[in-house]
């Protein structure tokens, strides 16, 4: 009995890699082991990203809502500490987007924290 070899699936598999690999640079993006290792780092990156990207965007924020408040002769801190004392349902992307796009609506809200 003749052996069989499923070449249907492995093409598939191969093109599938390949296509992945797609805009790397040489060698990266036509040759299958080369691009499988690098497509296996670039999900890996992609993977440990998506976590970090949270925690750069918690850092943006906190940075704009601080460097709005030392306008108004407070820290980040107190300000925050006041905003949760006052049981104000807003997180940090709300405010951080008020700072940066509706100054006055943000000194509303910490004329009304004070």
């Amino acid at each position: 009995m003749p052996r069989s070899v499923n070449s249907v699936a492995s093409r598939r598999r191969r093109k599938k890699l390949l296509k992945m690999a797609k805009g790397y640079w040489g060698a990266r993006k036509n040759v299958l082991t080369v691009a499988k290792h690098t497509i296996d780092k670039g999900l890996g990156y992609a993977y440990r990203d998506r976590k970090t990207k949270k925690r750069n965007f918690r850092a943006l924020w906190i940075v704009r809502i601080n460097a709005a408040t030392r306008e108004y002769g407070f820290s980040y801190s107190q300000f925050i500490g006041m905003v949760h004392k006052k049981g104000l349902g807003l997180n940090r992307k709300v405010l951080a987007d008020m700072a940066m796009n509706h100054p006055e609506t943000f000194k509303a809200i910490v004329e009304s924290v004070k």
